[in-house]
């Protein structure tokens, strides 16, 4: 793997960065810029027709797979929603930024209460990537692009306002001002969400039956656990239903053919041993991506592609050279590269709960690092605590009674390192990590695993408290904020323009008169309009506390 340059970067002065920046501009302007869409649902493995999962009808993620490219070796680098959404956005590892603990930020009172221990040393925090490090829809508005976020962020750190025109519940590409301007736009589906377990939450139309679904392996099978996995596809039906409107929207308007659609899930499925686990459950995701018809890209993919790779991915379909300090590659688009054959994985804490996994698979075979064995695989999550298969597993564990398969979910420690062929194996369950036949395989997903962790840097090496400290706020004691922006008006050329600086490295910088919403992307003076009051400046390095300047554009000229 070429990752040696992750940490030349660090070294590159901003200067260097802006210079690669702008580079990254569309490779010919005289052509059409593609639209890009991304469907991103949540808590949801495979379980679709297109993959071979008739349980319930998806006709239109299958619509999405018969009219497009299907991956069957996608995954996320993480089993959990934060520290997945932190490479999305970024396309670095989150063992490099720092976003690797679910979650950073202030931890709830109750949180404190169940385990104080867990969070004695951890101030409130938010990751800090290294400067030239951006939220990549930064780079696509940059070129021209609008771009909507509809509605979840949970990046691990605050998103500075330059990344999206427009975010929120209310945020759509229909949106833009100029009919014609290429977009963006991302729609984010929480039906699937491990929540929609909860007996408290309304039920989705019933589809799947109980009696016939097929539990799994590790789970006891109980009239609880089916009737769980049955709501699970009821949600996975309600989804689908939701993307069929996000594709009749883009239909409706005519620009489905001018749109590359990208649905995928944030990790596996949002039940126990699936969300939070290194396993396939918990990291294997479906991943489709429908080119226009005229282009022709139809078939399954077998590659392994990890979401380190979507950011670049997604500025290569837009015909923008990836940075290069995105440690991730574009398996699609303009700037399509050779892959690494293989994905990395990682689990640390969850909520409460203290642990350090790092995992690597090439599709078929996964070798699994325990740093914490004398802890179990089942996390006691108390927000887990309300799917109520869980009740049923605390009983098989209490009861003595689990059968071999099911040794996951009743075992108070875990091996230090463990490994599977889930051709032969598909639920991981028979840990083959003893198994001579298997040595010398082994031994090189040890090492690649090994080399990966000190070529990207891993954080996880520290205490928490000792990573935000020494590694992320550099030895202060608190969070690094942002200098102040200032904001100058001149005059060029005899009009009135705003000059915006500030002198935190790597600090996005923004924009916008009175009355205005948006934070528009600073590249240069702004010509300011005859009727102009006031304008208003952003500062924001990623993992800063941001900086606001504000001024009267009447005000003296400098």
């Amino acid at each position: 793997m070429n990752l040696h340059h992750l940490r030349v970067i660090r070294s590159i002065s901003i200067l260097l960065m802006l210079l690669v920046a702008s580079a990254t501009t569309r490779a010919s302007a005289s052509e059409s810029p593609l639209n890009l869409v991304w469907i991103s649902v949540e808590d949801m493995s495979p379980w679709l027709g297109c993959y071979g999962d008739s349980t319930v009808p998806t006709p239109n993620v299958d619509r999405l797979a018969e009219e497009g490219v299907r991956y069957v070796n996608a995954f996320a680098t993480t089993p959990v929603c934060a520290p997945s959404r932190s490479t999305l956005i970024t396309g670095q590892w989150t063992t490099e930024l720092g976003s690797m603990h679910m979650r950073t930020g202030k931890p709830s009172n109750a949180a404190l209460s169940r385990d104080p221990e867990a969070y004695a040393d951890i101030p409130n925090y938010e990751a800090v990537p290294s400067p030239e490090v951006r939220c990549f829809p930064e780079l696509l508005r940059a070129d021209g692009r609008f771009c909507t976020n509809r509605s979840k962020t949970d990046y691990q750190f605050k998103a500075p306002g330059t990344t999206w025109d427009q975010t929120g519940g209310k945020a759509h590409w229909r949106r833009r001002s100029g009919g014609d301007q290429s977009f963006f736009a991302v729609f984010n589906l929480t039906v699937t969400h491990e929540s929609g377990t909860f007996p408290k939450r309304p039920r989705q139309p019933k589809v799947a039956d109980p009696a016939s679904v097929a539990v799994p392996p590790y789970f006891p099978d109980t009239p609880t656990v089916r009737d769980d996995i049955a709501r699970t596809y009821d949600n996975i039906a309600a989804m689908d239903r939701q993307v069929g409107r996000i594709l009749n929207e883009l239909e409706d308007a005519g620009e489905l053919e001018n749109t590359v659609v990208m649905f995928f899930s944030d990790h596996g499925v949002g039940l126990p041993r699936g969300k939070r686990c290194i396993y396939d459950s918990g990291t294997r995701i479906p991943l489709i991506i429908r080119w226009p018809a005229a282009m022709n890209r139809r078939g399954i993919d077998e590659r392994v592609v990890s979401f380190v790779d979507f950011a670049p991915t997604a500025l290569s379909i837009c015909d923008i050279r990836p940075p290069i300090w995105m440690s991730g590659r574009a398996f699609a688009g303009r700037y399509t590269a050779p892959g690494t054959g293989v994905a990395f994985i990682h689990a640390d804490r969850m909520d409460a709960v203290l642990d350090r996994t790092r995992a690597v698979t090439d599709g078929r075979y996964r070798y699994v690092h325990n740093f914490m064995p004398e802890r179990p695989r089942l996390y006691n999550v108390a927000y887990a605590e309300n799917v109520p298969m869980m009740a049923d597993i605390h009983a098989l564990r209490a009861s003595g009674d689990a059968t071999p398969d099911q040794w996951q979910l009743v075992d108070q420690t875990k091996p230090k390192e463990e490994f599977y062929d889930t051709a032969a194996d598909p639920h991981e369950v028979r840990n083959l990590i003893a198994d001579p036949s298997h040595e010398a395989r082994i031994a090189a997903f040890r090492e690649a695993l090994t080399a990966w962790m000190q070529d990207t840097g891993d954080l996880g090496r520290h205490s928490e408290g000792d990573m935000v400290r020494q590694h992320l706020w550099d030895g202060a004691p608190q969070k690094p904020a942002t200098a102040p922006p200032t904001l100058a008006i001149k005059i060029i050329d005899g009009r009135r323009h705003a000059v915006i600086e500030c002198k935190t490295e790597g600090a996005s910088l923004g924009w916008r008169l009175d009355g205005e919403t948006t934070w528009h992307l600073v590249d240069g003076p702004i010509q300011l309009p005859d009727d102009a009051v006031k304008i208003e400046a952003l500062a924001h390095r990623i993992g800063y506390v941001p900086r606001t300047n504000a001024r009267s554009v009447a005000a003296i000229v400098e």
